[in-house]
């Protein structure tokens, strides 16, 4: 017997996609994607083996410093005029633990795409005060901002770095059941 493909879509209502960069080797300046959107497909309730797809609109891109966005959006950072979008596709979703997983997939960024691995904490299944069914993860990982095109650099006087290679992700998501 053939198990059910069970769709989950991203609630954007309750789900955050965050990043931190190191400034200046000193500090952490911190921003977020404030619009994107992403499904995931799983046998039943089964993650093992899920399918991810997700992509976040590189203008939507908030660091809380207008300045410092358009600087991101622009052709130093993310070239978002050429390049909107970035996006995530999952090429493996494997169990690690009794609620923790590790998910591989594509990230293209710039037209750049690098394998990235997160790991992936699952929250849980609930179903929400209008019955619908919800299912939490909380992700993490880091890239490389150098393979994916985003070069920029200066250096202070003393010869360190303004904008570290490093970056760390983290994403806190909600999925809502869909079928």
């Amino acid at each position: 017997m053939e198990t059910v493909k069970t769709t989950w879509a991203i609630d954007p209502y309750h789900s955050e996609i965050l990043f931190k960069v190191k400034h200046l080797v000193i500090s952490t300046v911190s921003g977020k994607f404030e619009k994107f959107e992403g499904s995931v497909i799983t046998n039943g309730d089964d993650w093992n083996n899920a399918a991810v797809e997700f992509s976040a609109d590189i203008d939507s891109i908030n660091t809380g410093v207008g300045d410092r966005d358009g600087h991101l959006k622009s052709a130093d950072f993310f070239d978002s005029a050429n390049y909107p979008k970035l996006t995530y596709k999952s090429t493996s979703f494997t169990k690690k633990g009794d609620n923790e997983f590790v998910v591989k997939g594509d990230l293209t960024i710039r037209g750049t795409t690098r394998t990235v691995e997160l790991k992936v904490d699952f929250g849980g299944i609930m179903k929400d005060p209008y019955g619908n069914i919800k299912a939490g993860f909380e992700l993490s990982g880091k890239i490389n901002r150098k393979e994916f095109g985003l070069n920029w650099s200066a250096l202070t006087e003393a010869g360190g770095m303004v904008v570290a290679d490093d970056v760390k992700l983290s994403l806190n998501v909600e999925l809502a059941k869909v079928q």
